[in-house]
């Protein structure tokens, strides 16, 4: 039976009993049940009292065979020290969450104070929850709708900066080189470049392709909690794309100027409404094959 299959097993503490017979008849088993059981006392609450030098000389000395010299004794305690360590590592590692989105998936997460965050699609949050009482902490790829509650600050990290709040409502977007941040509720502090921005409720920070913008914003909520995607005055490529993300389809264009610009939105539950909502404003013709497949053509075509 494979080695290092049985020592995951083990760690795990999930062996079979076919599967503890075969690790007990390993030739290491008496050196890894030692280990783990110097391991567990790296823990910081327990003070283990050292040998002196003189003690631990001895010892090795009544131990050692005449066939090993001191260098083979040195390196095998050193090896069974790294060892330990990263046995010690893996028993006592955090309680780590991590909760991810596909395409055209929404996912609610409500986090140990009850916070609740709302992971847009192709999304990622990641948080430790073992040291949640300490530090309401965040790690965030993609878009979260957050409802904050009150307590101490509560910090969402992102690839572009830093998001931190004491208890409100609010939007964070980081994808394609877009940082994106919308108070619906209270206040919230962006960190970027060293540099701490205010944003009341019904203000927007907006960083894109490096330039920083400020806006304000009149809508109570982010439009994809409503199921719906919005543009003001988007390239009509872009528009398509976030259309065959939502639907998981193919869309080839037949256009005279794939520059057309769009102000609009369409919905996320119903193909047919939501090509219309991009076509007909811009005076466009489609067809849809097999529902995967859809032919944007100019009406004149």
């Amino acid at each position: 039976m494979d080695k290092e299959y049985l020592l995951k097993r083990w760690l795990d503490n999930d062996l079979s009993e076919e599967e503890v017979n075969a690790f007990k008849a390993l030739e290491d088993a008496d050196l890894y049940e030692e280990i783990i059981h110097e391991a567990k006392r790296f823990n910081g609450d327990i003070h283990a009292k050292v040998s002196t030098i003189d003690v631990l000389e001895n010892r090795l000395q009544s131990k050692k065979e005449p066939s090993l010299n001191w260098m083979k004794i040195v390196s095998r305690f050193a090896a069974v020290f790294v060892l330990a360590f990263a046995l010690f590592m893996l028993l006592d590692k955090d309680d780590i969450s991590t909760f991810t989105t596909d395409y055209a998936q929404n996912k609610t997460i409500t986090l140990p104070d009850n916070s609740i965050v709302k992971l847009n699609e192709s999304s990622q949050v990641v948080y430790n929850t073992s040291n949640w009482k300490k530090e309401r902490v965040i790690e965030l790829k993609g878009e979260a709708f957050f409802d904050v509650e009150k307590g101490m600050r509560f910090d969402v990290n992102t690839e572009f900066g830093k998001v931190s709040v004491l208890g409100t409502e609010f939007n964070v977007l980081t994808r394609d080189q877009v940082f994106k941040v919308s108070c619906y509720e209270g206040l919230v502090q962006v960190t970027y470049n060293n540099k701490k921005i205010k944003l009341p409720a019904g203000s927007e920070f907006i960083l894109k392709s490096g330039k920083v913008q400020k806006t304000t914003t009149v809508v109570v909520e982010p439009y994809w909690l409503k199921n719906m995607s919005v543009f003001k005055n988007a390239l009509v490529e872009d528009v398509f794309f976030e259309l065959e993300k939502q639907y998981q389809i193919k869309i080839t264009k037949s256009l005279d100027d794939n520059k057309i610009m769009f102000t609009g939105a369409f919905e996320h539950d119903n193909l047919k409404n939501a090509i219309e909502s991009i076509t007909q404003p811009l005076n466009l013709t489609y067809t849809i094959e097999n529902n995967k497949e859809v032919l944007i053509k100019n009406v004149q075509e």
